[in-house]
């Protein structure tokens, strides 16, 4: 696959956007900005060797870079030396898992997270990200406290606002939503830093700034806190598995959308070699993108090599990283907020109510923990996880037994999946219906609602059968699923199944 016209131009367009985003994503894992530009430059190159998509571009992304913070803040302050070695020895954690998952072929675990419990997740990590983005959008100071509580500061204190960053930041947020309405590919991010760059440079600006940027390439080094591993296993599983979610459902719909194949397997991978490389040149977990790999893809990307431009560029541009010292950090928090807007789903929780309540359990739980437990939002996916395989287990071990009665014939009608654990539901369901109606003649086993009939489960139907008859009652049993009827017929027998059972 040899690289095309259209990747070139798609590479450097997605690079105009992921420099001042990967240096906004840094401040939200508390690493120092030039920590993020390293997260830039080597992952995609690496990538773009695996993956198994063509559009996918890999780097800092909002949800990985939150659930950094949100496992080293407990060992170690932001921004210092200690804190750099260990969000690098995690991008290389999270590598290996996803190159291990990647090799046993084991893509399909991304799949087990319910979209519910991500749906609830994803809502409310976006905002306590935009929590933490708005008191440098608005250049306010809030005390020390919660991601929540500093943001409520921060809208209450109106006297604390700083007027040139509110400016700033919202000129930033017209660009960027704005620029998306004129065109697609309108480089509204770019514009939004270019001008702020210039504004500070002219005016003096008073707020905050990136600051100096060390200019060079990345450093490699496995030089890491190896001592930690066990400290980070936890985050790292959940970054791996949760941080795949995003590029998995990129990669999926643009593959459905291009008639193409799409190999999870692989891209597990691709994104754990990735994470490897940001790992080891000093930056820290990355994942893929869905605004970047969208622009990619309308920018004209025709392979996997677009990506490895952007990691070019990327490179490129490290040695002259010091431009960005006098960026207003109003911009980068204002660049986003824009940026994870778009995953807050209220509206979808709240259909959720109205179509399944236990999944909208799922949601609204998840959302509520990871809110609740912030910075520590990763025991939040491990309480939605739990609960949305609690919620399959409550729906798994009932079996609905809808049951009518005319003219002497009782009916049954088991709805879901009958196996060794819900077998006595239907056992139970004859004993009540036989009670309630003494005077039945014939019973009809309606089976064409079940699912799946294990052994266990074709035992309960004939033990059904045969206290029904014991009772009095001629038993016949209708719509055997064909995935049932070998094991109805071990348990019964050809003749007897064809002869009305």
């Amino acid at each position: 696959m040899r690289l095309k016209a259209g990747d070139v131009v798609a590479g450097f367009s997605v690079a105009s956007i992921l420099i001042p985003q990967a240096v906004a994503y840094a401040a939200l894992a508390g690493m120092p900005p030039q920590h993020g530009l390293y997260a830039a430059a080597l992952p995609p190159l690496a990538a773009a060797a695996f993956a198994s998509s063509r559009y996918l571009q890999t780097g800092p992304v909002a949800i990985t870079s939150l659930l950094t913070f949100g496992g080293l803040t407990a060992l170690a302050m932001p921004e210092t030396a200690n804190y750099v070695a260990l969000a690098a020895l995690l991008a290389v954690m999270v590598g290996v898992l996803r190159v291990v998952l990647g090799l046993l072929r084991a893509g399909w675990v991304a799949y087990l997270m319910s979209q519910p419990m991500l749906t609830g997740f994803t809502t409310a990590a976006a905002i306590l990200i935009i929590s933490s983005q708005l008191p440098t959008a608005l250049g306010t100071l809030p005390p020390e406290g919660s991601l929540l509580s500093r943001a409520a500061w921060s809208l209450r204190h109106v006297e604390a606002w700083e007027p040139a960053s509110v400016v700033l930041a919202l000129l930033t947020g017209a660009l960027v939503l704005g620029g998306r309405r004129l065109h697609r590919l309108f480089p509204g991010v770019l514009v939004a830093v270019v001008f702020g760059i210039l504004f500070s440079m002219i005016s003096g600006y008073p707020g905050a700034v990136v600051g100096q940027l060390p200019a060079g390439l990345p450093p490699i080094s496995a030089n890491l806190p190896w001592g930690s591993v066990s400290v980070l296993l936890l985050p790292a599983i959940i970054i791996a598995l949760v941080g795949f979610a995003e590029p998995a459902a990129i990669s999926r719909m643009f593959a459905a959308q291009d008639r193409e194949r799409w190999n999870p397997s692989r891209e597990f991978v691709a994104q754990g070699v990735a994470n490897l490389a940001s790992g080891l040149s000093g930056g820290f977990p990355v994942g893929g993108s869905f605004s970047r790999s969208s622009i990619n893809r309308l920018a004209g990307a025709r392979t996997r090599w677009s990506g490895a431009v952007t990691g070019v560029v990327l490179l490129i541009f490290l040695p002259f990283a010091y431009v960005l010292s006098p960026l207003p950090r109003a911009v980068l928090g204002a660049i986003v907020i824009t940026a994870v807007f778009q995953l807050i789903a209220i509206p979808t929780m709240v259909r959720l109510v109205r179509s399944s309540r236990p999944q909208a359990l799922v949601a609204w739980s998840t959302a509520g923990a990871t809110l609740w437990l912030a910075p520590h939002i990763e025991w939040a996916v491990l309480l939605g996880i739990g609960m949305a395989t609690l919620v399959h287990l409550w729906r798994e071990l009932h079996v609905e037994v809808r049951a009518t009665y005319a003219e002497g014939t009782l009916r049954l009608e088991p709805i879901g999946v009958l196996f060794f654990a819900t077998a006595p539901g239907l056992e139970d369901a004859l004993l009540s219906q036989l009670a309630t109606h003494p005077n039945a003649s014939q019973l009809t086993l309606d089976l064409g609602k079940l699912g799946r009939v294990d052994y266990t489960g074709a035992l309960a139907v004939k033990t059904v059968t045969e206290e029904a008859e014991q009772a009095g009652l001629t038993v016949v049993i209708t719509g055997i699923p064909p995935q049932a009827r070998r094991i109805m017929t071990k348990v019964f027998g050809e003749e007897a199944l064809s002869h009305g059972r």
